[in-house]
């Protein structure tokens, strides 16, 4: 499938070629939503965690009821799919996410043979996320840092292009994309099944769906902190932040969606670490999931922040009877 290029770089967004050719791309997307049920979870804290550590924990998390367990990649560190292979074979359920598989550090048809193996080995059990990082975190590894939306048209392109080489999939994989702004989004709608916004306040979900459509998966990311003293809560949110704080597409995102030069200044505003990070006792956190939920999210997958995988653990195992509901 081509992709054309206009005179600034940047790619025409045309429909889906060979994804549409080899499933049925709403099909594919019910499918996922009902295997992914309302929550997962997200946790940086599993790249970081000693490799032997993360089997129990992932069976934990399993047996907690959560529906999916997503995390990052780099590049350099755990290998996404590597990192998936491990998580799925530790537990009988859970369907693993990449939140996101990092197109810097492999190639397209790498990327679309990984995920088909995933997907072939472990039937209805993988959701492949795919991102295009940040700059900083890109030029450090010497690759230079082009227009993400016209980089990753064309890198779709080409792992649709792949697809005819990769292994047979007896239940196809979901793709999704790391969508903030419109041309991103609208990117996720026409070349994969849907988005995953990572690091978005509330009113990111109702202009992301309807961008999307109601056909599409949306599926953002949802820091949580079980705090109820405002201080503490909000101290440990900015700690999380003050990353994401520094990197300009998340700074432009925030600022599309209305947060101003005040609220991104140093560690924050009130104002915007409260619409990040939801905060509070269980009732707050499953208001936020619903608040979601109810303004286009299929699947929520909230982040407990922890400085260790027992902390993250305790968090959500405080929070599972509450989701219950759900």
């Amino acid at each position: 499938m081509a992709v054309a290029h206009s005179a600034s770089g940047e790619g025409e967004i045309r429909p889906l070629g060979t994804l549409l050719a080899v499933s049925n791309v709403e099909q594919v997307v019910e499918a996922t939503r009902k295997r992914l049920g309302a929550v997962g979870v997200w946790s940086g804290t599993l790249r970081a965690a000693a490799v032997a550590d993360e089997p129990a924990a992932i069976r934990r998390i399993e047996e907690l009821g959560y529906g999916s367990v997503w995390t990052g990649e780099g590049i350099g560190g755990k290998d996404a799919f590597a990192h998936a292979a491990m998580a799925l074979a530790s537990s009988s359920r859970i369907i693993f996410g990449t939140g996101i598989a990092n197109v810097w550090a492999r190639h397209p048809a790498t990327m679309e043979g990984g995920a088909a193996t995933l997907a072939a080995a472990w039937p209805g059990r993988f959701v492949l996320g795919v991102g295009a990082s940040h700059a900083t975190m890109v030029e450090r590894s010497g690759q230079v840092y082009g227009n993400p939306v016209a980089h990753m048209a064309q890198y779709l392109a080409e792992m649709d292009d792949a697809v005819v080489d990769s292994p047979d999939t007896p239940v196809p994989f979901a793709r999704v994309l790391a969508a903030l702004r419109p041309r991103m989004l609208e990117l996720a709608r026409e070349h994969a099944h849907g988005a995953h916004p990572y690091f978005v306040p509330p009113s990111h979900t109702p202009m992301a769906r309807k961008i999307l459509g109601a056909d599409r998966l949306l599926i953002p990311e949802q820091a949580i902190a079980l705090i109820t003293d405002p201080g503490e809560a909000r101290r440990v949110a900015r700690k999380h932040m003050a990353l994401y704080l520094t990197l300009p597409n998340y700074l432009n995102s925030l600022r599309h969606l209305g947060f101003d030069d005040e609220d991104l200044s140093g560690a924050g505003s009130d104002r915007l670490v409260d619409a990040i990070v939801a905060w509070g006792d269980e009732q707050s956190i499953v208001d936020r999931i619903v608040e979601l939920r109810s303004t286009g999210a299929d699947h929520v997958v909230v982040q407990p922040l922890a400085d260790d995988l027992p902390g993250v653990l305790a968090q959500l195992e405080r929070l599972a009877p509450a989701l219950a509901s759900l």
